[in-house]
């Protein structure tokens, strides 16, 4: 079996303080063949710092998001396995390993799934338990880490999905399911991510409105009809229902059972639909 080259790609965007250092302990590690460090328009000395401790560093002119930085690192790589990790000090270096043990086990996504006592809040922990409970019911298969961005990927398989995913945070979300959509072999390793070192840019409200778009985003990217069946199902109970007591107790069907029923089978239509084009987004290309 042919020796897998690695390549590891860091998002950054004003990590100068723990670059150095997360790039250090990956060359201490003789794995890699090489690091690319994408600047996202910091306006610190992340270019200069990461330049110096040995990566390859390629700068957009002004920030466009983590995920639009995860593309640029992935157009980049020349590896047949590239690692995305957090410059920040989060994800150790010395887990990059166990990552590359499963790719050679033949799985095409390995990703490090974060223990009790690593979230960054309690609210976080919490809405990462939802997005990893909704998974696994869209999915049938257990996801223990739906967001975490310490992951190992063959480079080929997620290249196809670089046109699905977003330019914000929500990248691991999408490629996640991707994965699993198209029917690639996904798994998970425990780590322990460690507080970050400088200041977050996590920010409470936007993304609290970024917790409810992942919450369909999910739905979408794998399968609507899912998400919105059990919907249509409730509100045609519900129709039923208020159509039963007001049939025994006035003898006629009101415009709330109506409003009911039309509301269940437009969401039903709409599943239909949705899951349709989703489908034809998934569609083998054979000139890819």
């Amino acid at each position: 079996m042919n020796k897998l080259m690695i390549s590891i790609v860091l998002p950054a965007k004003n990590e100068s303080v723990a670059i150095g250092k997360t790039i250090e302990k990956i060359k201490q590690l003789n794995l890699a063949f090489e690091i690319i460090v994408i600047n996202d328009g910091s306006l610190d000395d992340t270019k200069t710092v990461a330049e110096q401790a040995g990566a390859k560093v390629i700068s957009h002119p002004y920030s466009k998001g983590n995920g639009a930085a995860i593309k640029t690192g992935a157009r980049t790589a020349i590896g047949d396995v590239i690692v995305f990790m957090d410059a920040d000090g989060q994800h150790d270096p010395q887990d990059i390993p166990r990552l590359i043990e499963k790719i050679e086990q033949g799985y095409d996504l390995v990703v490090g799934a974060r223990q009790k006592g690593s979230q960054a809040s309690v609210g976080r922990g919490v809405a990462n338990a939802l997005y990893n409970n909704l998974a696994t019911y869209m999915t049938e298969h257990q996801v223990e880490d739906l967001t975490s961005g310490f992951r190992a990927v063959r480079a080929a398989k997620f290249r196809e999905f670089l046109y699905l995913l977003p330019n914000g945070f929500s990248y691991p979300t999408t490629s996640t399911m991707a994965f699993f959509r198209a029917g690639y072999s996904v798994t998970y390793i425990p780590i322990h991510a460690a507080k970050r070192i400088g200041k977050s840019h996590i920010h409470p409200i936007k993304d609290g409105i970024r917790f409810f778009l992942i919450i369909f985003k999910i739905a979408t990217l794998f399968s609507p009809l899912k998400m919105f069946l059990p919907i249509a199902v409730i509100l045609f109970l519900m129709a039923t229902g208020w159509y039963s007591y007001t049939l025994y107790e006035f003898h006629r069907f009101t415009n709330m059972s109506a409003l009911l029923y039309t509301g269940s089978i437009m969401i039903f239509l709409m599943g239909l639909i949705s899951e349709q084009v989703t489908a034809l987004m998934y569609k083998d290309d054979q000139s890819r």
